[in-house]
């Protein structure tokens, strides 16, 4: 990371920190959650809890889609310290990549050692179907930008293959078994959005091997591995990609179906966090 990078995050892990403390907050948080659209409500009984909207945080992009309250929570969830994103922002709300990937900085430098990415996606495979939750395998990038490059590279950090990491995915395999739910393991491709994917692009991608798409999660995972943390990505199937169904792809759906599969999503992040390493 840059110097002026470097300065900004200073900035941003500084006054949250201070927040928290002030707060009675000691322990720094030791997992990084991100939530995507609709997905805010899983960390609802965190305890004690101290609440920042991205607005008052120094440098912090704002979140701008509907889903994405735009809040960071830190507190304990099945007695593992977290830091969370209640929301995240993506590259095509017109963030450069430095502004989208800024909160892994920020969460690594708070002392986050593991990272949980999810999102909601289009299921691409024709096996899925909405409400299925599908742990991320591999990406595919197609965001036409590596957040790694030029001078956001710091020294020391990382080149990445493939950021998610088999013991979470293992342990998170172990926890879905556990509580009797299913699980689906596959490959998410990133786009850039806005657009949703055409049915064409969605053939293609089926024969690249993906499994769910979605626009975001791929530069996150990036940079969270560069930094040496370890990564689980769950993606929350909400709707079928573009020409699998006979039907138009629109947000709201997304945001139902979401609100759906909340609290299986929930209870399944749960188990995960009380098998994570403390």
């Amino acid at each position: 990371m840059g110097a002026f990078l470097q300065e900004h995050c200073t900035q941003a892990v500084d006054w949250i920190w201070s927040r928290a403390t002030g707060a009675g907050l000691k322990e720094k948080p030791r997992v990084g959650l991100i939530l995507g659209s609709g997905l805010g409500g899983l960390v609802a009984g965190a305890t004690p809890a101290v609440v920042i909207p991205y607005t008052e945080i120094p440098r912090f992009p704002r979140s701008t889609v509907a889903g994405h309250t735009g809040r960071l929570i830190i507190g304990r969830i099945a007695g593992t310290s977290i830091v969370a994103m209640q929301g995240r922002v993506h590259f095509y709300e017109g963030y450069d990549i430095d502004q989208v990937v800024f909160p892994i900085r920020v969460m690594g430098a708070l002392g986050v050692s593991q990272l949980i990415i999810t999102n909601a996606a289009g299921g691409i495979n024709t096996s899925f179907a909405p409400g299925d939750l599908m742990a991320i395998t591999g990406h595919i990038n197609l965001m036409s930008v590596d957040p790694l490059r030029g001078s956001s590279v710091a020294p020391g950090e990382k080149y990445v293959s493939n950021p998610y990491c088999p013991e979470l995915l293992r342990i998170t395999t172990q926890a879905s078994v556990g509580l009797g739910l299913s699980l689906r393991e596959g490959v998410y491709a990133a786009y850039m959005g806005p657009s949703y994917e055409t049915p064409a692009e969605i053939r293609f991608l089926r024969n690249m091997g993906a499994d769910a798409v979605g626009m975001s999660t791929a530069p996150e995972a990036l940079v969270a591995a560069a930094l040496g943390i370890p990564v689980l990505g769950i993606s929350c199937i909400t709707n079928m990609a573009a020409g699998v169904l006979e039907k138009r792809l629109c947000h709201s759906e997304v945001m139902e179906v979401a609100d759906q599969v909340a609290e299986r999503f929930s209870k399944l992040l749960g188990a995960v966090l009380a098998r994570m390493d403390k």
